[in-house]
């Protein structure tokens, strides 16, 4: 196996011929190889905690308080959701007091949800019945003004987002009326449409399809995983120093935006998520799904490493290319071209790989993924962890 080097960037760089495996379109790369001797960093320190603190305005105390707390509603949130059962209305983490709020439909539900450690709340409309309002809306042709949609377990409504100034827009306004008659709807107002975040060929520690760049995602066994608007099946993968890394094995997009690349050459996977220096690399030892109102980070070949916090999933987002895709995550994580395909991850667990948004790292704005899970699930690979 031959052994990648790279003089610029010294062992950082190394991990990430190594993680190559791992990271692909957007924000988010994943990690370089480990080193021998080199210690991991827990799973509340380092990084995480780092970059919790920068985007987050966190102190050091703050940030593994709240790291410890979301670990145990992600388990919460699976007790809760299971003893609710039909009752189920959605779940979402509060950061002030530290808690998961579990929404149900039916009064007599509260006790054995409350017996799980989640705060209750009674509401009208179940997650079955949000949910399946929403796929009704997803049956819709969306005009180039409508952003996205989705399940707002707070609101307890489909949240539909429409691009400022243009609500009153005729083919806005005929969406939205064939929407509200799918089901219980809300309008929101934002500021612009999102885009995928593929990018032209420049320097950095990414991966190259054609003239596209992206961010490797993470490491499975074979290869590693990324978005699907990044490649097509059968498209020769190029590694950051113009090698061969492999090829894409299997690519959705639009739909869905997820893809695997099988990876040989002298390449091969790690664990691994990178810090770009700017924090410790990250190990991954899993990949159990944050709740809504967690932190959660990102790592990509061009902006590198930021964090946020989960605002939605099971979003419909239509990119301003007119190509939609459903079932994504919506973050408050800056992303910028090149960065698609990339590692957002929670603690240590693997959450997606970068598919798009708006705005940039100067700037602000917000950043979907595309579920690792349903990745795996997919093409039947196995997440490689540490």
């Amino acid at each position: 196996m031959r052994r990648k080097t790279r003089t610029s960037l010294g062992l950082s760089a190394l991990l990430v011929a190594a993680a190559c495996v791992g990271t692909g379109f957007t924000p988010a790369a994943a990690s370089p190889a480990p080193v021998p001797g080199a210690k991991a960093q827990a799973p509340a320190t380092g990084a995480q905690l780092q970059a919790m603190q920068r985007d987050l305005g966190l102190t050091p105390a703050a940030a593994r308080d709240r790291l410890a707390d979301e670990r145990r509603a992600t388990k919460t949130e699976r007790a809760a959701r299971k003893v609710a059962g039909a009752a189920y209305a959605g779940s979402w983490y509060d950061a002030g007091p530290g808690r998961l709020t579990v929404a149900v439909t039916k009064r007599t539900a509260a006790a054995d949800v409350r017996a799980t450690g989640a705060d209750v709340r009674v509401v009208r409309h179940s997650a079955r019945a949000l949910d399946a309002a929403k796929k009704r809306i997803d049956m819709l042709k969306a005009p180039a003004d409508v952003a996205s949609w989705r399940v707002d377990t707070r609101k307890n409504r489909v949240v539909v987002d429409v691009v400022a100034g243009h609500r009153s827009d005729n083919d806005v306004s005929t969406f939205l009326r064939r929407a509200r008659a799918a089901g219980p709807v809300q309008v929101d107002t934002v500021a612009a449409r999102p885009s995928t975040f593929a990018a032209g060929t420049v320097g950095g520690d990414p991966y190259y399809t054609g003239n596209v760049r992206c961010s490797i995602g993470f490491s499975v066994y074979g290869g590693f995983v990324t978005a699907g608007h990044c490649g097509g099946a059968g498209q020769a993968v190029r590694g950051w120093d113009n090698s061969a890394v492999g090829s894409f094995q299997g690519s959705s997009f639009p739909g869905d935006d997820y893809a695997w690349v099988s990876v040989g050459n002298g390449w091969w996977t790690v664990p691994v998520v990178l810090g770009w220096g700017t924090v410790s690399d990250q190990l991954v030892r899993g990949s159990a799904e944050a709740p809504v109102g967690a932190s959660i980070c990102r790592s990509g070949s061009t902006s590198h490493w930021h964090c946020g916090q989960l605002l939605a999933k099971n979003e419909t987002v239509n990119y301003s290319d007119g190509r939609t895709v459903y079932q994504l995550t919506k973050t408050s994580v800056c992303a910028e071209p090149g960065d698609s395909g990339g590692s957002f991850i929670s603690g240590d667990q693997a959450q997606g790989v970068t598919s798009g948004g708006w705005g940039d790292c100067s700037g602000g704005g917000e950043t979907w993924f595309q579920p690792v899970n349903e990745i795996l699930q997919r093409y039947g690979l196995t997440l490689h962890t540490a």
